[in-house]
This record gives structure tokens, C-alpha cells and sequence, in this order.
């Protein structure tokens, strides 16, 4: 477990800080020389399409997740793109991303699926979303295309303004999964819903208790511990979480403890320790 004690310049077993910079800054995780052998030619083949796909309306492209960590697994990571476009999205170009995705899945099977986020520009950049979309463009995208954003946003410390910001509305994904779980009757469909609401409540979890630990990760083992060691009574939860985020089962009632328990807990004492995340358009 995590000595919550131990000062900020407590090294990780891999030798690396908690994230920050020498100033305290979250530093951008992740980086194209990081990315493995086997993950390379679906890095490249990614960047060779996605500006057949969106020509001069694609103002840049992003990495993000564990292949630009360095982290993935042959046959088990998916690919996880983000764009920015001159404007806002539309179906036609989110018809067009799925379509990218799927032909990228089918013909490298090192990659299991591809995820590609779509925003504007001008809503990356958006006061609105400086502390939320803006932070996780500049600290946990890797640039691959076009215009680095991450040169017009603020360095970023882990503080309560990031954590309320980045997740401080999970009581409104809370009916959101109940109706999802009505919908999912197959146990791939209950694996694939484990697997994301797990890593939701995980990542949710660390950034109630990031500005005590002080620093940043991605890794959700490493996030439950840091949780652990402020809310013990809530660790086993936690630590079960973290293993279903990387090895999803299709057990219901882990699904029913997510929204009848664990989720309505986390979302109250995250209002009460950092408040509420400011209102999104619908």
C-alpha cells in the first residue's frame, strides 16, 4: 500500500516520480518512441489515413492510452485516437472515424478495436472545458498530426479544480449504466460494460484522492492503491475494480454493486471533498 506520508519525491518502483515536473506540474505521459514493435505499423498506417479521411478540416491527431505509453498488449490494447477538426463534428465524420477504426482492427490483429474521440479545436481550447478536455489533450495525448494544442493550454497541477473538473459529474453516469445494463443481455456486451465502468470508477476514485497523493498515473493498479491508502474501507472495492478494468468478467452483479453501491458512494464524497463538475450543453 501507498505510504500517503511519504513526501512528493517518492520514487515508484520503476524509478520514475509521481508524474509531476520539478515544479509540481503533471508531466505528459507518453511519447511516440515509447510505443512497442508490434503496435508500430498500426501507429503509421494511422497516421498515413486519417488525412485521406479528414483532409484540410483535421487541424491535428493524437495518441493517447497504453500504446503511446508503452504499456499495451498484443491482442488485448486497443488503438485510442483522438482528432481535432476545424469545426465541430458530424455524423458524416463520425460515420468516417468508425469506418477508419474498423479497417485499421480488422487488418492488424495486435490491436483489439479502435476508439476515436472527435472534438473542435475551438472546444479543446474552450475555457469551459481548460481543466478537463484541455488537460487531457496536454497531459495524456501524444501528438501525431498537425498542431500540438498543448502549446496554447496551462500546465496543470494536481490539484481539486483538476479533479472536480475532469470528474466530478459521475452522478449523472449513474442512470446512464442502469439503462445499459437493462440493455446488455450477453455476456460479451455485460464484459464490455465491466470493463469500462470499472476503469471509470477507478480513474474516479484516484482523482478524489490525487491532490493528497500529489502526482498523477494511469495505471489502475497503481491508482486503487493510492485510494486505498485514504479510504481503506473502500479498498477491496477498489483493488477489485482495477483487476476488472484490464480483465473484464460478465458477472451482473458486479454491474448492480457498480450502481447501487460503489458509484453512488463515490460520486457523493467527490461532491463533498472537490464539488460539482460545471454544466456541459447537452
Amino acid at each position: 500500500m501507498i505510504d500517503p506520508s511519504r513526501p512528493s519525491s517518492y520514487r515508484d518502483g520503476h524509478g520514475r516520480g509521481r508524474g509531476l515536473d520539478s515544479h509540481g506540474h503533471i508531466r505528459r505521459e507518453g511519447a511516440l518512441e515509447l510505443v512497442t514493435a508490434p503496435f508500430g505499423p498500426v501507429v503509421e498506417a494511422a497516421r498515413k489515413r486519417l488525412p485521406g479521411v479528414f483532409g484540410t478540416r483535421m487541424t491535428g491527431a493524437y495518441l493517447y492510452g497504453s500504446i503511446p505509453r508503452g504499456t499495451a498488449r498484443v491482442g488485448r490494447s486497443d488503438l485510442d485516437l483522438l482528432v481535432a477538426l476545424a469545426a465541430e463534428p458530424t455524423e458524416a465524420d463520425h460515420r468516417a472515424a468508425r469506418a477508419l477504426g474498423d479497417g485499421l482492427d480488422r487488418e492488424f490483429p495486435q490491436i483489439d478495436g479502435v476508439g476515436t474521440l472527435l472534438f473542435s479545436r475551438a472546444r479543446l481550447l474552450s475555457d469551459l472545458e481548460t481543466y478537463d478536455l484541455g488537460w487531457f489533450v496536454a497531459c495524456l495525448c501524444t501528438p501525431l498530426l498537425g498542431e500540438d494544442l498543448a502549446a496554447r493550454l496551462p500546465r496543470y497541477r494536481p490539484d481539486s479544480r483538476l479533479a472536480r473538473e475532469t470528474n466530478g459529474d459521475l452522478a449523472l453516469h449513474l442512470p446512464r449504466w442502469r439503462t445499459r445494463m437493462a440493455e446488455a443481455t450477453t455476456d460479451d456486451a455485460r464484459r464490455t460494460l465491466v470493463r469500462g465502468v470499472s476503469r471509470h470508477l477507478v480513474r474516479t476514485g484516484f482523482t478524489l484522492v490525487m491532490p493528497r497523493w500529489n502526482g498523477w498515473t494511469s495505471d489502475l493498479g497503481d491508482m486503487a492503491e493510492s485510494f486505498a491508502a485514504f479510504y481503506p474501507e473502500r479498498a477491496e472495492q477498489m483493488r477489485a475494480a482495477a483487476v476488472l478494468g484490464y480483465e473484464p468478467g460478465g458477472d451482473p452483479a458486479v454491474l448492480r454493486s457498480y450502481v447501487d453501491d460503489l458509484g453512488p458512494w463515490l460520486a457523493g464524497e467527490y461532491a463533498r471533498v472537490h464539488g460539482i463538475k460545471a454544466p456541459r450543453p447537452q
